[in-house]
């Protein structure tokens, strides 16, 4: 008994429950890890184990509290690349978690929506794929909560298709409505995200392309189902409507199935999604819904995921898959406690139930192994598809080298066959030479053999004279052989006369042989000679010409490189013009005329290294150079024509766009001149003067006239003007004190909670303007006081007249905001105005700020600690001009009404009433806001003109603002653009004349 009685402590002390707070902690600092690490800033993409382990949580815990409760403290609104790859987790674990992640998403579905609008009006890259992204998911989340027949994957069979289209005409009809829906913002999104890439000149394998590509794989996932439910939707359609009513249907669908063609044809040529995702081919035309029998020929496209590789170091299961218990201690406990109280709630297990949770192990056991077999033969396709991709890139580089080498063999082969020919030439001078020498031998052996005649011949007229004088002697003995004597004598000197003209005919023809063949071998040893000096000569000059066609190769290839990207430049410039994304975009004529003009002083220089590289090629820096200069200048010169011309009159606009157009085309067609080696001296750098000299007369032509100021006054003015700028903003922020007060007393609930919110923002941007203005007072007198040209303050804003009326221009639009706003926020409060004049007010006052740190940065140092704390006070009132559109949209949702849509007492004939009643609702509507585009449109080029007409305001209304602006628009002060919010920094200010430029606006 006394075993017994210990057996529930010893079982209470090693039951798992006690365990459940330390295993929940764990569980949340992993999630917590895994979204902190999945969800950053930085530029890359989403890692596939971090996104896993999030899906795995969702299924742990069955719903998405734990994720929303991590990723609604991230600071979204702070980074766009954070709020994209939040998009892109949310998405995957919209498609992949648990069924109830829709209804957890669906209570957040405000947030993400706040997401979406906050970017969409900052106009950021990602900012833009991120708005259209959140409209993306809210789509996805209201389809699947409406159809909870389709799960989020979307895969479902045809069965399943059939019973949720149903057999009601009307239901098949919307249903397929819906579907081409949700196809649209699938397909607009992998558009933009397309579009950057070709604007960036981004690629694929860089961390910046693929953090955009990354998410585009869940489209294609979508789009392939969703492409499979519409054809089949489609020709249930026509089998039960007639043709004509359905051309509608039929003209969508055509236009999205080339779109989808489209993006699958891009992305399966990107090697980014080549190892990740095996992408369908859609057929080559759409199918014929006329023709019944097609439907047959429809093929479903199958997207193929790869498996991945496991990992090394696996994160712990979330997912308890095995029934049994994890260690054999548990087991042993419970079945002693089992044995001593009985089993819980009195079940007993009997021998089946232990067989069949046996078989069940059993089976996961299997189950496992199998997914492991799986997930090892998919991992050897994944490593044979990478090595035979590395064996056709090593394939092809090894063709380029045999290419390469065919050809090197073939130079080698010409250059040994005139080293040959070289060679032969020497060996035959050599033999001749040997021939020489060898007949040269011969005449000395010769010539020494006749010596030795001579000498013996020598010898034998010694011997005769010695005879003659025995012989003289015995004659002087006796007298009877004188006679004898005599004739002997006479032959004797006979033979010895022949002989010697014989030994000197000899030795005399010997002689002249042998000066002879002495001759002919000194000439062969000079032809020799010559022969090898001709071949080493020949040598260096092959190394030489050699050398110098490489330098001239490389020179040309550095000039073609340089033309290359000065035609990629200008076309992307000649293309802007036609851009509709680039048709709200506005700029100044003084700065299209600066740079019409640094373009056109370009040419001569263009012409000069033209010239230089013509006369040697050897050095083509000038030229590159100049190039280089010339392609910057001319595409600028482009874009702010078009620009330019956006707010022009209309013939001035049409001239000047056909001007630009010329421009791009005759640059272009230099830029190919200087790309071919042929056409090379044919280019002429001159016929650009005509086209840039036209730009500059018709930007000097739309240049606003100012009205004359004096300038004794300009100082007086710009400090009269920022005061007046102080002094409106202390009395808003004075005004939205009082009516904070008042609402929280006339107000009460969420209409008071709505009021406060949008106060306190408009509070803290109120705040960011006076700030900025005094850190831009500072700046002024901090430029005054530096004395650039100038001895006192009056003659300082005197001498840089211009740049004064700009300064004022800003000062007042910045006051004149703040006044707008006010009066917009007082008529909001009290239900009198609108919210949207509350967001414009906004977006005014940030562009207006953004002007005045513009319009200060003209004249300031760039070192300069003012400028830098200005700065910093632009970007806090940029923030807090979002702040207030954020929270008046969140606003305008709390307190506007939704009411439900109840159509369940409505027949088809009143449904189909009510909906030709909306039709043409929609139709007025949209004629409306046709009508006041154009209104708009002729609002903005009126203003254009009187902003040049008049200049500053008369001494008779020196405190009143300016004209309000557009809702919108882009406000054209008298000498100055304003810049976006987000100014961009590589448009240079010109400080020559000053005047800062005008920049390029997106709103």
């Amino acid at each position: 008994m006394n075993s017994i009685k210990n057996v529930p402590a010893r079982v209470l002390s090693r039951r798992p429950g006690h365990s459940l707070e330390a295993e929940r902690e764990q569980f949340d600092k992993t999630q917590a890890i895994s979204i902190s690490k999945a969800i950053n800033s930085q530029e890359a993409p989403v890692k596939e184990k971090h996104a896993r382990r999030i899906i795995l949580g969702t299924h742990h815990e069955k719903g998405a509290f734990t994720f929303w409760s991590y990723a609604i403290g991230l600071p979204l609104p702070s980074s766009s690349i954070l709020s994209w790859k939040f998009c892109h987790v949310l998405h995957k674990v919209l498609r992949d978690g648990h069924p109830n992640v829709l209804h957890d998403c669906q209570r957040y579905r405000s947030n993400i929506r706040e997401i979406g609008d906050l970017w969409g009006h900052l106009r950021d890259q990602y900012g833009h794929l991120v708005n259209i992204y959140t409209k993306l998911l809210l789509t996805k989340i209201s389809f699947h909560l409406k159809h909870p027949q389709f799960p989020a994957g979307l895969e479902v069979t045809d069965e399943v298709l059939e019973k949720a289209a149903g057999t009601d005409v009307n239901n098949i009809f919307q249903l397929t409505v819906e579907m081409f829906d949700y196809m649209d913002c699938e397909l607009k999104l992998s558009e933009s995200v397309f579009r950057q890439l070709n604007t960036a000149i981004a690629v694929s394998q860089m961390s910046s392309g693929q953090c955009r590509l990354a998410p585009l794989i869940q489209v294609i996932q979508d789009c392939s189902h969703l492409y499979h439910y519409t054809v089949k939707l489609m020709f249930k359609l026509h089998s039960c409507l007639p043709a004509d009513t359905l051309q509608g249907h039929r003209d969508r669908f055509h236009e999205q199935f080339h779109s989808l063609k489209n993006f699958f044809r891009r992305a399966a040529d990107m090697l980014y999604f080549k190892r990740l995702i095996q992408i369908p081919r859609l057929p080559e035309g759409p199918p014929n819904f006329l023709r019944a029998s097609a439907l047959a020929e429809h093929i479903k496209p199958v997207v193929v995921i790869p498996e991945e590789a496991p990992e090394e170091e696996e994160p712990e299961n979330l997912i308890e898959i095995s029934s049994g218990p994890p260690t054999g201690e548990p087991v042993v406990v419970a079945d002693l406690f089992d044995q001593t109280f009985g089993p819980p709630n009195g079940s007993v297990k009997d021998d089946r139930d232990l067989q069949i949770e046996n078989l069940k192990r059993e089976v996961e056991t299997l189950r496992a192994e199998l997914e492991k077999i799986k997930m090892e033969a998919q991992q050897y396709i994944s490593q044979l598809k990478g090595q035979v991709n590395s064996l056709e890139a090593e394939l092809e580089e090894q063709r380029k080298q045999k290419q390469k080498a065919l050809v090197d063999n073939e130079q080698l082969r010409h250059e040994l066959a005139q080293l040959k020919a070289v060679q032969l030439e020497g060996a035959r001078n050599q033999g001749l030479r040997e021939e020489a020498e060898r007949k040269a031998s011969a005449t000395e052996a010769r010539y020494s053999k006749l010596k030795e005649k001579h000498n013996e011949l020598i010898n034998t007229h010694a011997e005769l004279l010695r005879k003659n004088a025995d012989t003289a002697k015995q004659l002087t003995v006796t007298q009877q052989s004188q006679e004898e004597v005599a004739r002997v004598k006479e032959q004797l000197a006979f033979q010895m006369e022949q002989v010697r003209r014989e030994s000197e005919m000899k030795m005399e023809e010997q002689s002249d042989q042998l000066e002879k063949l002495r001759r002919e071998l000194a000439a062969k040893a000079g032809e020799l000679a010559q022969a090898q000096e001709a071949l080493s000569r020949t040598e260096q000059e092959s190394r030489e010409q050699g050398l110098r066609q490489r330098l001239l190769d490389e020179q040309f290839a550095v000039l073609r490189s340089a033309a290359a990207e000065a035609e990629a430049m200008l076309q992307d410039s000649v293309s802007k013009l036609d851009d509709p994304l680039h048709l709200r975009c506005t700029s100044s004529p003084d700065y299209l005329v600066s740079r019409a003009q640094a373009a056109l002083d370009t040419v001569s220089a263009l012409e000069k290294g033209h010239a230089q590289y013509l006369a040697s090629s050897e050095d083509a820096s000038a030229l590159v150079a100049a190039l280089t200069r010339f392609s910057h200048l001319a595409s600028d010169t482009i874009v702010n024509g078009g620009a330019t011309s956006h707010l022009a009159p209309t013939d001035p606009a049409d001239r000047l766009i056909d001007t630009c157009r010329e421009c791009g085309a005759r640059a272009l067609e230099l830029m190919g001149q200087l790309q071919d080696r042929t056409a090379l001296p044919r280019a002429q750098p001159s016929l650009m003067r005509a086209p840039l000299q036209g730009i500059l007369k018709l930007g000097q032509d739309l240049k606003p006239k100012s009205l004359d100021v004096r300038q004794e006054e300009l100082g007086a003015m710009v400090d009269k003007e920022m005061a007046a700028t102080s002094a409106a903003i202390e009395d808003a922020v004075r005004r939205i004190e009082d009516m904070m007060n008042q609402a929280r007393h006339e107000s009460s609930g969420v209409k008071l909670e709505v009021n406060e919110r949008i106060l306190n923002s408009c509070t803290d941007l109120m705040k960011a303007i006076r700030l900025l203005v005094m850190t831009s007072t500072s700046l002024q007198k901090e430029i005054v006081e530096s004395g650039r040209g100038a001895a006192t303050q009056q003659e300082f804003y005197a001498k840089n007249s211009r740049w004064t009326e700009g300064l004022i221009s800003a000062s007042k639009a910045v006051g004149w905001g703040a006044t707008q706003l006010v009066e917009s926020a007082d008529k909001v409060v009290l239900h009198m105005g609108k919210y949207e004049e509350l967001i414009v007010c906004s977006h005014e006052i940030a562009a207006s700020t953004a002007q005045l740190v513009a319009a200060s940065k003209v004249k300031a140092d760039k070192h300069s600690p003012h400028l830098s704390r200005l700065q910093e006070c632009s970007r806090t009132v940029n923030e807090r001009a979002a702040s207030v559109v954020a929270s008046t949209k969140s606003g305008q949702e709390q307190i506007e009404d939704r009411d439900t849509m109840d159509f369940s007492g409505l027949s088809l004939i009143k449904l189909k009433k009510q909906e030709m009643e909306t039709q043409v609702r929609v139709l007025e509507l949209e004629k409306t806001l046709e009508a006041e585009r154009v209104r708009l449109g002729e609002l903005r080029k009126q203003h254009y003109v009187l902003a040049g007409v008049m200049g500053t305001p008369s001494e008779e209304e020196p405190s009143r603002p300016s004209p309000a602006p557009r809702s919108g628009a882009i406000k054209k002060p008298p000498l100055a653009q304003k810049p976006s919010i987000a100014p961009k920094q590589d448009n240079q200010l010109d400080k020559k004349d000053g005047v800062y430029p005008a920049q390029l606006v997106n709103y």
